[in-house]
């Protein structure tokens, strides 16, 4: 296997297909020094508004931004929202040419009101009916036409309506056909429907919700990811847990009863705001995977990758450069970093 070094160098020769929900990331920041006299809530004077890249936009910001290549499918409005995240998608280097007009729905917009590092309150805008009819049928064409084309796909699924059932069936079996890997960052309503996938990255959350149980310890842990891993058909899974890292089960070649189990440590130096994290651990894994890292060494760099990102306000991005000196000071502080089985 390619040391973390030779996995990082590799990025830019990559080129990933990202598939999913689109969002226009908004922040209005601000300075709060009194309550408003009409009712108990911040008066935040607005300082500057900034817009971000979100969702599966997000992921494929995170991958630009490591070098690696990107096209894009998703939907947006027809609107002007529309235009401001196609045109930042394009400035990045995303090949924007899969991504879908809509008239009949709006680009999604979320946008936050942060005072002094704080979230006031978060106003979205969005759609989230299932994409039906032509619409449908054209994601499932422009990403199958993508996919002999490329080293792997990434779902960024935030259910909003791209990713559906059918969707989710001709790209997997695509993904099989052309022996792309297929790594999916998952939400609830699909869940049960991601079987055949290679990978998926869900958070402690979705799998309790998903497996129907609270998980108080290792144990219930462990019954959770054998039970998800058996029954979606997974080569992997990827479970994050916050400030107690992650947890990555593997389907054992040679044994269709046996699972390795793998935590992996957390590393972050000081957490700011998770939001994004996720995005970014999907898209380093999918990068690191397809440059010559296995399973546990993909989740491994992203793990070190979304140390960084939480540190920062909002979404971010990793460049390769910030990756490899911040693994660097890691190992320089706390020894070779070690993955605990």
């Amino acid at each position: 296997m390619s040391s973390l070094t030779e996995i990082i160098a590799n990025f830019s020769a990559k080129k990933i297909l990202v598939i999913g929900d689109a969002i226009l990331d908004q922040y209005v920041w601000g300075n709060v020094d009194r309550i408003s006299p009409e009712a108990p809530v911040p008066v935040v004077a607005v300082v500057k508004e900034t817009c971000r890249l979100g969702g599966a936009a997000n992921v494929a910001a995170n991958i630009c931004s490591l070098g690696g290549k990107v096209n894009m499918v998703s939907v947006v409005g027809n609107d002007e929202n529309g235009d401001k995240l196609s045109g930042m998608l394009s400035d990045i280097g995303a090949d924007v040419g899969g991504i879908i007009r809509c008239d009949n729905r709006p680009t999604i917009v979320k946008t936050r009101v942060i005072a002094y590092h704080q979230h006031v309150v978060r106003i979205d805008r969005e759609a989230k009916n299932e994409m039906e009819g032509d619409v449908r049928g054209e994601i499932i064409a422009r990403a199958k036409g993508e996919i002999p084309n490329v080293d792997a796909v990434l779902i960024s699924d935030y259910d909003k309506g791209v990713i559906t059932k059918p969707v989710l069936d001709e790209i997997i079996g695509t993904g099989r056909k052309y022996d792309k890997p297929v790594v999916i960052d998952p939400k609830i309503r699909n869940f049960w429907n991601y079987t055949g996938a290679m990978v998926l990255t869900p958070n402690l959350k979705e799998v309790c919700t998903a497996v129907g149980m609270g998980i108080v310890d290792e144990e219930d842990l462990l019954r959770a990811g054998n039970l998800i891993l058996k029954k979606l058909d997974l080569q992997a899974l990827l479970i994050t847990q916050g400030e107690r890292g992650m947890t990555l089960f593997q389907a054992n070649g040679q044994s269709t009863s046996r699972v390795d189990v793998t935590h992996i440590p957390a590393v972050a130096r000081e957490v700011f705001d998770v939001t994004g994290a996720g995005d970014t651990v999907a898209a380093v894994f999918t990068l690191s995977l397809v440059s010559g890292a296995d399973f546990a060494h993909a989740a491994g760099t992203s793990n070190y990758a979304a140390g960084i990102t939480v540190g920062e306000v909002g979404t971010a991005c990793v460049t390769p450069e910030e990756l490899s000196s911040f693994i660097r000071q890691y190992k320089m502080a706390h020894g070779p970093y070690k993955i605990l089985s």
